[in-house]
């Protein structure tokens, strides 16, 4: 089995030679391969042969030719001819937090409007209600689809992107809070959220944050049947995101909580069944059946599914335990003194530090505790008002918040970044890891989120400098885009011999990249402090330690995993002053 999918947004028939119907081999032959239908071409599957020419020959990289598994039934919905195609679904359960894990672009946004009755299931073809129920059943999601025809379940739903609420909404945090507060729980959420402070501000002045935890207190207060999380994680603290998990696994008492996350460390204690979802980003998904959370992850990483037979990925995502470099080796990029920068209502002491050539060193600490005010002293942006930094170090700086207001395509803003953009260096060790190909002639104002990250990731990497500061790349990015930025992020620095610091939250990412970690404790919004930077060990024992929370390898990946508070494992490795890893998994 193959399917066609057309991009109809990248497809521009008047700008080219309709190279795909001309160069089409069975076209040739007589056959009726690709026709034109409304000035847009339409590809019949059963007569493609799946040669790829095509693919290959449209200028605007619009067609994808795939084939498919070959027990593959029809899909679960399809967006009509040569549109993008959902083979399964996940199957909400009461009384527990399922997770979904994916890349970007898989479907599960057309799995959520399914369940949640937005979206009729067509199975491929024009389906009715009837014809549905015959697929699933004597299935429990076909017992679930039929409440959803009859209207008799509720649902609740928290977006991906929290930064565009402010464009459907506008007003006070408490009148959005008031209105969605069905279940009489806004007291209780806003209290372990934090949310007392933001009561009375509007919502176009909260940052991501706050919008995040505004969106998340939004969606739990309502009642439903079924609660759907959209990334729960983008702009909060581990601190903060520890804390949501718990109201979410609350909130699943006696309710269905859908989750879709890419914090592996954050899913694997927040859920206790994860879906997979395997394909081609805007072609296919494929749904799996429930597994167990542990076996999914690990089945995920390693790009390989024993009970459905299917290798979805060439590589596994490895973790690797690295040997610390001997600092005799690294010759040091700065040195500085102890400095202070004092705002009216907050703030930042530095202790003295050392950055080294070449490392790549994670920033670690809780929201609003001066994280990028250091990066910005770094950088040049903001001067101390007590001690001194000088530097003469050229910076590339990639901030946390990203806003595209410009209409200079990808390829316009990387060009005018760097001399070395059709180097073979730079296309196979920067673009094409990070799966930029395909968006070069995209403007900066069309990209997603995830998209734009990339982008802003790429450029900070492209500047000439001798420090690159990146304030939490990982955000909207999927679990193999986080993975592959990461790899590339390292390699960067190892092959240039130049300096990375990097913001994040995302304990997987700091794991996989980084060298050394600077911890900064203290009262968020009032006093912080950014300690020097330590070796893996010991600034990760600092930081867990404060967060009261141990972790472990996992035996099969390696990956580091929470262990459950108050088990065996978690009070042996405090009791040794080990939260980290056991010195014996190191």
């Amino acid at each position: 089995m193959r399917i066609a999918i057309i991009n109809r947004d990248r497809c521009q028939p008047r700008k080219c030679s309709k190279e795909c119907e001309y160069f089409c081999p069975p076209v040739r032959t007589g056959d009726e391969t690709i026709i034109f239908e409304d000035g847009k071409p339409l590809i019949t599957e059963n007569l493609c042969v799946g040669c790829g020419i095509c693919v290959r020959k449209c200028p605007f990289k619009a067609i994808n030719i795939t084939n498919l598994p070959e027990e593959m039934e029809d899909p679960v919905h399809r967006y009509g001819p040569n549109g993008f195609a959902l083979y399964g679904l996940p199957v909400p359960v009461n009384g527990r937090v399922t997770g979904l894990l994916g890349p970007n672009g898989i479907g599960k946004s057309t799995a959520v409007s399914i369940l949640s009755g937005v979206l009729r299931p067509n199975l491929g073809k024009d389906a009715s209600w009837e014809d549905v129920f015959q697929r699933f059943a004597g299935s429990a999601l076909g017992d679930y689809l039929k409440k959803v025809a009859d209207k008799g379940v509720r649902t609740s739903y928290k977006p991906q992107y929290v930064d565009r609420i402010p464009k459907s909404y506008s007003g006070r945090v408490r009148g959005l809070l008031e209105k969605t507060d069905e279940r009489g729980a806004l007291s209780h959420l806003v209290s372990r959220l934090s949310l007392d402070g933001l009561l009375e501000r509007e919502i176009s002045s909260l940052s991501g944050g706050e919008l995040q935890r505004v969106a998340i207190a939004a969606a739990a207060s309502r009642d439903a049947g079924f609660y759907f999380f959209d990334e729960i994680s983008p702009y909060l603290d581990i601190y903060q995101r520890i804390n949501v998990a718990r109201i979410l696994q609350e909130l699943a008492r006696d309710r269905a909580v859908m989750v879709v996350e890419h914090d592996l460390a954050l899913l694997d204690l927040l859920a206790e069944n994860v879906h997979l979802i395997y394909g081609v980003p805007g072609a296919y998904g494929v749904i799996t059946r429930p597994k167990g959370v542990r076996v999914g992850i690990n089945q995920y990483l390693r790009g390989n599914l024993p009970e459905e037979n299917v290798r979805f990925r060439d590589t596994s995502i490895n973790f690797e335990v690295h040997a610390p470099r001997l600092e005799k080796e690294i010759p040091s990029l700065i040195a500085y003194d102890a400095f202070a920068v004092q705002y009216s209502s907050f703030t930042l002491r530095a202790e003295p530090g050392v950055i080294r050539r070449g490392e790549v060193v994670g920033i670690l600490g809780p929201n609003g505790i001066g994280k990028s005010t250091y990066i910005k002293v770094l950088a040049g942006v903001e001067k101390p008002t007590s001690g001194s930094f000088e530097s003469q170090l050229k910076v590339s700086y990639k901030p946390q918040y990203l806003k595209a207001d410009s209409d200079v395509t990808v390829q316009g803003l990387l060009r005018s970044t760097t001399h070395d953009f059709d180097s073979s260096y730079y296309q196979t060790e920067i673009l094409r890891p990070m799966g930029l190909e395909m968006l070069m002639d995209q403007a900066l104002t069309e990209l997603s989120g995830g998209e734009l990250q990339r982008v802003a990731i790429t450029a900070c990497l492209s500047r000439p400098a001798d420090i690159y500061l990146l304030d939490e790349p990982s955000a909207h990015l999927d679990v193999e885009q986080r993975m592959m930025a990461a790899k590339v992020m390292r390699r960067f620095a190892e092959s240039s011999e130049k300096t990375v610091l990097v913001v994040d939250h995302d304990i997987y990412l700091i794991d996989l990249l980084a060298e050394r970690v600077m911890v900064f404790e203290g009262q968020p919004g009032s006093i912080g402090t950014a300690h020097s930077p330590l070796e893996m060990r010991e600034g990760m024992n600092s930081f867990l330690k404060a967060i009261n929370i141990t972790f472990r390898r996992d035996e099969e990946t390696r990956r580091p995993r929470v262990n459950k508070p108050d088990s065996r494992l978690d009070r042996s490795q405090k009791e040794q002053g080990e939260y980290y890893y056991p010195v014996e998994e190191s």
